[in-house]
């Protein structure tokens, strides 16, 4: 694999997909600047077109319009994976050029489309094994594309990737609970609410706050779990590959450590961030690995 920048060709579209990533990443930006070319902008290419295909769900107020889009978006990420640009939009020409130079494996990038795909239709979620899986598609399927990029690709490496997935997404649905409730949109299994004897709007407004507890605290573990399952996962990525991973793991971690601290506060109150002096310290210390500190 050459160590060389982006092809010149290219350079734009790189810049393009960096900015976005800039803009809208907010938590894997601290980690992702950290990385050499050319994993650097490999990554906010595949960054860039993650976001392309959140955004088509999350934008569009008529849901056969973005069903459409996702349609359009499945097939030009297809004709993209073959080498060929499928059309002149900067992200898709960066991204053609990168899972090309990474000869990156096309599941997962179809795994993710099926998550958005579930969103579109809002599938609800019953057991939770289908929460898992939807962990899995919208999240593990992150994991094993960037870990090709980072240098791990034996099966080990992927199913540590696919816990960690698991263990960000989890961190992500506690975190934004109340969002998507108010939205009408539920991830915690509905068989678990019904056998906890509460109501999406009870967990909203917090009644029965033990029941609601206890089944927060369940997923707050499972997470947990995730998360030291995966641990193995840092050794198996490129040395210069670490600081990254290590960055964006500290800052989920931290999130759900707030979250554990006081379960509640996911459903009342500003939604739960780290401050800026938290998300310095583990940007400086991630500096200081990348120089070999």
């Amino acid at each position: 694999m050459s160590t060389a920048a982006p092809e010149l060709v290219e350079l734009d579209a790189y810049k393009w997909c960096k900015e976005i990533t800039k803009k809208r990443a907010r938590n894997f930006y601290y980690g992702l600047k950290l990385l050499p070319e050319p994993r650097r902008s490999a990554m906010y290419a595949i960054y860039a077109w993650m976001r392309h295909a959140d955004d088509l769900i999350d934008e569009q107020g008529d849901r056969n319009i973005a069903s459409s889009l996702l349609d359009e978006f499945a097939e030009h990420t297809r004709v993209s994976l073959t080498g060929i640009v499928p059309c002149n939009l900067p992200m898709w020409k960066a991204f053609t050029e990168t899972v090309s130079r990474w000869s990156l494996d096309p599941a997962p990038f179809g795994m993710m489309i099926d998550g958005q795909q579930a969103d579109l239709e809002a599938r609800p979620i019953t057991t939770p094994d289908e929460l898992l899986q939807y962990c899995r598609q919208v999240a593990s399927s992150v994991g094993l594309i960037c870990i090709q990029v980072w240098g791990a690709t034996d099966d080990v490496a992927r199913d540590l990737a696919i816990e960690r997935g698991i263990a960000f997404q989890l961190t992500n649905i506690l975190r934004d609970l109340r969002e998507d409730l108010e939205m009408g949109r539920c991830y915690l299994p509905s068989e678990q609410l019904k056998s906890a004897g509460i109501s999406t709007q009870d967990l909203l407004s917090w009644l029965h706050g033990d029941r609601c507890e206890s089944l927060v605290q369940g997923w707050i573990d499972v997470a947990h779990e995730a998360y030291g399952r995966s641990a193995p996962l840092d050794e198996m990525i490129d040395a210069e590959c670490r600081p990254t991973l290590w960055a964006m793991t500290s800052i989920y971690r931290s999130l759900l450590d707030r979250i554990d601290r006081n379960p509640s506060r996911i459903a009342s109150g500003p939604r739960i961030r780290l401050n800026a002096a938290h998300k310095t310290s583990i940007a400086l210390r991630a500096r200081w690995m990348a120089r070999g500190g």
